[in-house]
């Protein structure tokens, strides 16, 4: 290969980096204070859910580690059956659909026409075991709405897992599915 044709071919990928950076940049943003800014917003916004529900949280692999070493726990997908739940779920879990918006008020079109009865006999009798709610990812507040629901109606041992099945996924961990 002659130097003209080596000097043009790195001239061309420097020039195809530069332009893969600017463009990642400015989709993705290149200042790390604005990104601290985002992870802030997003972390204040979560801890006053949690504030304001009164439950814990859990991480993806405390959960995972809960499953593992066979706890007495209840896992609630609060995703849409059709379009999540089926797909793909923490195995183990069952489904009970809450929206996006909080919930203030007990809404059975909200819940795929479930009522509170319904949910009550999901959790079962026991108020103190541990139950954690799920839904798609850290900024899907679904699993917010469930927990928030779990801890009116006085169950005590209520814990969010914030990532959701995308953190589940994302750690490589199995996924059930219907068939």
């Amino acid at each position: 290969m002659s130097v003209r044709v080596v000097a043009l071919l790195g001239t061309f990928l420097f020039g195809f980096t530069t332009l893969l950076v600017s463009v990642s940049q400015a989709f993705l943003g290149n200042d790390k204070f604005e990104q601290e800014v985002v992870k802030e917003t997003d972390a204040i916004k979560l801890t006053r859910e949690v504030q304001r529900g009164g439950y814990g949280i859990v991480s993806t692999a405390e959960l995972k580690a809960m499953i593992d070493a066979k706890e007495d726990i209840a896992i609630i997908d609060t995703m849409p059956y059709e379009d999540s739940f089926k797909k793909g779920h923490i195995p183990g879990a069952k489904q009970f659909l809450f929206p996006i918006p909080e919930m203030a008020a007990w809404d059975s079109a909200e819940t795929d026409a479930k009522t509170k009865d319904d949910f009550i006999a999901l959790l079962g009798p026991d108020k103190s075991r541990k139950i954690i709610f799920y839904c798609g990812f850290v900024k899907c507040t679904r699993s917010h709405n469930g927990a928030l629901w779990a801890v009116k109606l006085g169950y005590t041992n209520v814990l969010r897992q914030p990532g959701g099945i995308f953190a589940w996924k994302g750690a490589g961990f199995e996924v059930a599915k219907v068939e």
